[in-house]
């Protein structure tokens, strides 16, 4: 008979999320992620299988959060317009230099790890599709309501968006220079036009 758990498993994989956040894949040892885990081997192989599968569930959860937060702020009752430029006006406040420099946690691991871990590339890719069909849903509402133009496919918008909303995303985590962001941002927010 399997003894019950002495820890909260989601708190403990919010704490292994953090880790990885922060150091990244290879950079999280499993010493980090038993520390701020608060667990045993034995407790941590029994519950999470392995580091690897660990991260995944972790990166899932991330990018979980992240569509839904995308989801809530685009679709808050303004104008499609409106909402988008908040949403990336918000990206870019969070970028600045004083910010926890961990940058996106996808945008981190599609750098890291994408380029030679098929899976985690999967992952990566259903993540950018699903931010892309956001954004498009989005779009399409400003269309409609008048706020964006319409000169402009909503999904081939969408797609640019993402990729913006990426490029932001790696900047802030090197710290670059506030106005860099700004200057793109404006530039983007132009193709709304």
């Amino acid at each position: 008979m399997a003894r019950p758990k002495e820890f909260d498993e989601r708190e403990a994989l919010h704490k292994a999320l953090e880790v990885f956040w922060r150091h990244g894949y290879e950079g999280s040892s499993l010493a980090d992620l038993l520390a701020a885990m608060g667990l045993s081997k034995s407790s941590f192989y029994e519950t999470f299988g392995s580091k690897q599968e660990l991260f995944r569930e972790a990166l899932t959860r991330y990018q979980d959060a992240q569509l839904a937060q995308l989801r809530a702020r685009l679709d808050d009752g303004c104008p499609a317009r409106q909402s988008i430029e908040s949403f990336f006006y918000a990206v870019v406040d969070k970028a600045c230099p004083q910010s926890n420099g961990r940058g996106c946690m996808s945008c981190n691991e599609a750098v890291e790890l994408a380029p030679h871990d098929p899976s985690v590339r999967r992952q990566i890719e259903r993540h950018l599709s699903a931010t892309e069909e956001i954004f498009a849903d989005a779009i399409r509402r400003g269309q409609a309501d008048g706020s964006i133009g319409g000169q402009h496919d909503a999904h081939r918008l969408a797609r640019f968006l993402t990729v913006g909303l990426s490029g932001l995303q790696v900047m802030a985590r090197a710290k670059s220079e506030p106005g860099r962001l700004e200057d793109s941002l404006a530039v983007m927010m132009a193709a709304l036009n």
